[in-house]
């Protein structure tokens, strides 16, 4: 038979286990970081993030560009002027809507197909340069993945750039 000092001792070891297992993470624990589970990537250095930047592309060579743009200012609208994908200037298509961001706004290229882009360097499986331009905030460039039209972008309006 187990005497009380045994049953104790056991006792602090099982239900200290858990809070020790606790003690080994810090403050730059995984649960303290930004995830990002989209394939996108994002950046948030400027008054507009640009988050889960990437092209979708329907034919070797064109792509529609997929970002949602985040205004952080309370107090002014920005808006998208251009955008170029490795040097080369995409085509902004008017006629998908507004590329005004207002304050604490947002703006999702993804959904209106609003820029279509051309590059040899646009296939399924590369990496491209996509430089965004707003009329107030600084321009930001990233180093976005080339996605293929289907599974989860299938739904994105991919037009062949002019």
């Amino acid at each position: 038979m187990i005497n009380l000092r045994s049953r104790t001792a056991l006792a602090a070891v099982i239900l200290g286990v858990p809070a020790l297992a606790g003690c080994s993470t810090n403050f730059g624990a995984p649960t303290d970081q930004v995830y990002n589970p989209a394939r996108g990537v994002n950046d948030r250095s400027g008054r507009v993030d640009v988050l889960n930047a990437l092209v979708v592309s329907g034919t070797d060579g064109s792509g529609t560009v997929v970002a949602t743009l985040v205004n952080n200012e309370s107090g002014e609208s920005d808006r998208l002027v251009s955008v170029a994908v490795d040097g080369a200037t995409a085509n902004i298509n008017a006629g998908a809507g507004s590329t005004d961001i207002g304050p604490l706004g947002y703006l999702n290229l993804g959904t209106t197909g609003a820029v279509s882009a051309s590059s040899i360097r646009i296939v399924p499986g590369n990496f491209v340069d996509i430089a965004f331009t707003f009329q107030r905030g600084k321009a930001i460039t990233v180093h976005a993945p080339v996605v293929p039209h289907s599974g989860d972008y299938e739904d994105v309006p991919v037009k062949q750039a002019r």
